[in-house]
């Protein structure tokens, strides 16, 4: 089989599009109008606590693979932890469960789910200067957990039943994403873009709670000013960035002016501490910059070019999960199916933890018609991180080549309980159609 996968259209619940809280017709989490936790004023609010921890339970491991993982560096994953946890002591609601996630990404973000998973990327943590910034980063995440933004965007799509808006934080083509197993995966809708309102909302409480933690608001400031001066650049690596938190002039103004409320606190930015904790980013800078034009090139359709950019990348970091994986879809793109087995085994032997590798490898398989080889990759992943229907789809499609038809029927029936729509759900419905089950 060549490279002509079925691809995720529309309505595998696109990358755009979440089902509007997996528990829309769950009227048992509905709550009603609820106070916030944040003014103390009446919010809608139609989901409770323990379905935020739900939901955020559910979905943020896949996003997190979709970010390819935490970095496999204990000390830098502390350290962000930390800080974390200090700005989420001076928070509204200090005793949710948070935990810190430096994501392998290369592109630029950071991001919370409603009850405090918080991720972020390699790409922006080389785009800060010091602890300060840092902590107004994480401060603002926390900020939008606080004020449980998230869960009144859900509120808003269960009263309208309207879908809510999302998209997959990995900022890579959706080619990719399906590729990698994350084409029907909601989680980013979790994450989809917040209203003007909020972002200044957030931005209040991340100074507040970043001023409180005894940081000094030259970080925030700092932070301010970084991501003023990359809104101009139109990067694919920075477009979910501010799709997700929308830059203006007005929201910068006002952040740099309330910061000049905190201005007469003589507290500092710990600069060398943040270098000191970051320096093994900073070694493989290179080997990120390298993955984000790789990355630039692939989402505009020049798989050759941005080959060229993942061995760079390798070149500075051979044993760096995410550029061999980036590596081994590209080769999957190029339809160099061995090239693409080599790179994808590799990452799977850097960081056998981490499932994504597993899909990508058995998407290699069935590109050589090695169909039993990809079932044994897609059964791995599933048992890693349950869940994703594409998972599902594929192990139909190779039980399928290899005529194993019963087995198949039974994986693209569960594969169509959960996805009615595109082209994975023509191909499961035409062959169950065509077998004699529908």
């Amino acid at each position: 089989m060549n490279s002509s996968l079925p691809n995720n259209q529309k309505g595998v619940l696109s990358r755009r599009h979440f089902l509007y809280l997996a528990g829309a017709g769950s009227l048992a989490f509905l709550v009603g109008c609820a106070s916030s936790p944040v003014t103390g004023r009446p919010q809608l609010m139609l989901v409770s606590e323990e379905r935020e921890i739900e939901v955020d339970r559910e979905n943020s491991p896949h996003q997190i693979s979709a970010d390819y993982g935490r970095v496999q560096d204990d000390a830098l994953n502390d350290y962000v932890a930390s800080v974390g946890s200090e700005i989420a002591k001076q928070s509204h609601r200090p005793d949710m469960p948070y935990s810190y996630n430096v994501l392998n990404a290369s592109y630029v973000n950071a991001y919370a789910f409603p009850a405090g998973t918080i991720g972020v990327s390699r790409g922006i943590l080389l785009n800060m200067n010091s602890e300060a910034e840092l902590a107004s980063l994480i401060g603002h995440e926390v900020g939008h957990v606080s004020a449980r933004h998230t869960a009144q965007r859900m509120s808003q799509g269960i009263l309208t039943s309207v879908a809510l808006t999302g998209l997959v934080v990995a900022a890579e083509p959706e080619w990719e994403q399906v590729v990698g197993g994350l084409g029907s995966i909601g989680a980013g809708a979790l994450l989809a873009s917040y209203s003007r309102n909020q972002e200044r909302e957030a931005d209040k409480l991340g100074l507040q709670y970043m001023a409180e933690a005894g940081y000094s608001p030259r970080g925030y400031v700092g932070l301010m000013e970084m991501l003023k001066e990359m809104s101009h650049k139109k990067k694919s690596f920075l477009q979910v960035l501010f799709s997700t938190h929308p830059m203006s002039r007005e929201r910068y103004k006002t952040a740099v002016e309330r910061a000049d409320e905190y201005s007469k606190r003589n507290k500092p930015v710990y600069r060398e501490r943040y270098m000191d904790n970051t320096a093994s980013l900073r070694r493989i800078r290179e080997a990120i910059e390298e993955m984000q034009e790789g990355n630039e090139r692939m989402a505009n359709g020049e798989p050759e070019k941005a080959r060229e950019h993942y061995a760079k990348a390798l070149k500075t970091a051979p044993e760096d999960y995410a550029a061999n994986l980036k590596m081994a879809k590209c080769q999957i793109a190029l339809e160099k199916p061995a090239k693409a087995r080599k790179y994808s085994r590799a990452a799977r032997e850097i960081y056998p933890e981490e499932p994504q590798a597993h899909h990508v490898l058995g998407i290699t398989y069935i590109q050589l018609e090695k169909y039993e080889q990809a079932l044994q990759q897609f059964n791995a992943y599933k048992e890693k991180l349950p869940g994703n229907p594409n998972t599902v789809f594929f192990q139909g499609y190779s039980l399928e080549a290899m005529d194993r038809k019963s087995r198949a029927a039974e994986k693209y029936h569960s594969y169509l309980e959960k996805v009615n729509r595109g082209k994975y759900a023509e191909h499961a419905h035409k062959k169950l159609k065509e077998w004699g089950y529908i």
